[in-house]
């Protein structure tokens, strides 16, 4: 009986589910990147992967973190924003079940052959698919629909255009597509699905919790941030990265107004609040970084940031709007108080020291492998802790009694 309702409650809303499996994964994919950290620092030795250890790391953060998390957030918001009817509790579990067999599968994988990590991405894309087509369905019998869903859709497909791209590097042994999977799930997914969600979501938020808000949401940005990270990504795999300043300088000039438009200093006010504006700032530093790389390739030829922009983006970015997100989400939907505890602020602190320790090991090459391995031990320090603090609320029931 108490293994029914156990069951009974962790299936209740698809946030629990999807959360739960991305919550393990923030702890899992961490740490065997920090296992391999340690073996290129002679700390202990490694069998040999069956991908070069970059792409399967690759892979990972870009689609074995944050899908669940994207997934779990659209399900529930789609239906409200939309004004249709809830997803069926047998489509959220079906995308769970194939989402988390894919992932797993392929920290398995790693090290247990690519046949394994071929069936991992198929199961994957598969959850992915169902996914899509779950959220499409609410889209197109929805009675108004908005520019926000409509490029989230796109971003959607996107994403699962490269866990396929990424299926055929597996399969075809192609380390280029690798690269493919990387501007796509970066640049096409993951970007525009954070950017259009705090769009929508950080103003709303902030004139809840501040007095005398004036709600600004330009119409404009979304689509000019479509144009950027489109040109973007033509750039990159153009190799014409010293023209990409033409992408990633309005893009941050946009990220960096809207942090201001958005009162980033007022947000202080509430901790729970200030960890979202402090995640979206780092969109605005990441895209000056990729800016200032680019032009100096322009004039010097040489690029002196190597890959401290991508992280800037992936870590500081995705990750910290994640956390900030995912502590918002799991709070309001467990009937707790809207209130970010030491524990919550905390992880956001920690994950920004991570952030920092990584870009740092862009610029101090000699001192690149301790620098990488403090970064990787900074994420795990800070949440895993958070994961314990979170993760538990998806198997109770509501605090306030009500359904979800």
């Amino acid at each position: 009986m108490a293994i029914h309702h156990l069951a009974h409650t962790f299936a209740s809303a698809p946030h629990r589910m999807l959360f739960f499996t991305g919550m393990l994964q923030i702890v899992l994919v961490m740490a065997l990147w920090g296992v391999e950290l340690a073996g290129r620092a002679d700390l202990l030795a490694l069998p040999s992967q069956t991908l070069a250890p970059i792409y399967g790391h690759t892979v990972l953060m870009l689609y074995g973190i944050f899908p669940f998390f994207i997934f779990g957030f659209l399900f529930t918001v789609y239906p409200r924003w939309l004004g249709g009817a809830p997803i069926t509790a047998r489509t959220y579990i079906t995308v769970f079940v194939l989402l988390t067999a894919g992932a797993f599968a392929f920290d398995l994988g790693l090290y247990g052959g690519r046949a394994l990590l071929a069936a991992a991405l198929l199961t994957s894309l598969a959850g992915w698919l169902a996914a899509i087509v779950a959220l499409y369905r609410v889209y197109r019998r929805a009675g108004h629909q908005s520019m926000h869903e409509r490029l989230l859709n796109l971003a959607l497909a996107a994403g699962a255009g490269g866990v396929a791209v990424a299926l055929a590097g597996v399969l075809g042994n192609q380390p280029p597509l690798f690269l493919v999977a990387r501007e796509m799930g970066l640049w096409l997914f993951l970007l525009p699905v954070i950017f259009l969600v705090s769009h929508r979501m950080i103003p709303v938020f902030s004139q809840g919790a501040l007095m005398n808000y004036l709600l600004v949401r330009p119409a404009w940005s979304p689509p000019l941030m479509v144009v950027c990270v489109l040109l973007h990504v033509t750039l990159e795999l153009g190799n014409l990265s010293a023209w990409r300043w033409l992408a990633d300088g309005p893009l941050a000039i946009v990220a960096l107004q809207h942090s201001w438009v958005w009162q980033f200093r007022r947000s202080f006010h509430a901790r729970l609040l200030a960890m979202l504006h402090i995640a979206f700032l780092w969109l605005g530093i990441g895209m000056s970084l990729y800016t200032l790389q680019s032009l100096l390739l322009l004039a010097t030829g040489t690029d002196y940031f190597g890959r401290a922009p991508l992280h800037a983006l992936g870590l500081g970015f995705i990750t910290g709007m994640v956390v900030a997100m995912g502590s918002r989400v799991t709070l309001g939907h467990s009937g707790q108080a809207l209130h970010a505890d030491t524990l919550t602020w905390l992880a956001l602190l920690g994950l920004n020291l991570a952030t920092v320790a990584r870009l740092a090991s862009e610029f101090l090459p000699t001192h690149a492998t301790p620098l990488n391995l403090l970064a990787a031990s900074l994420w795990l320090g800070f949440l895993v802790p958070w994961v314990l603090r979170y993760a538990p609320l998806f198997l109770r029931t509501r605090e306030d009694g009500q359904p979800g």
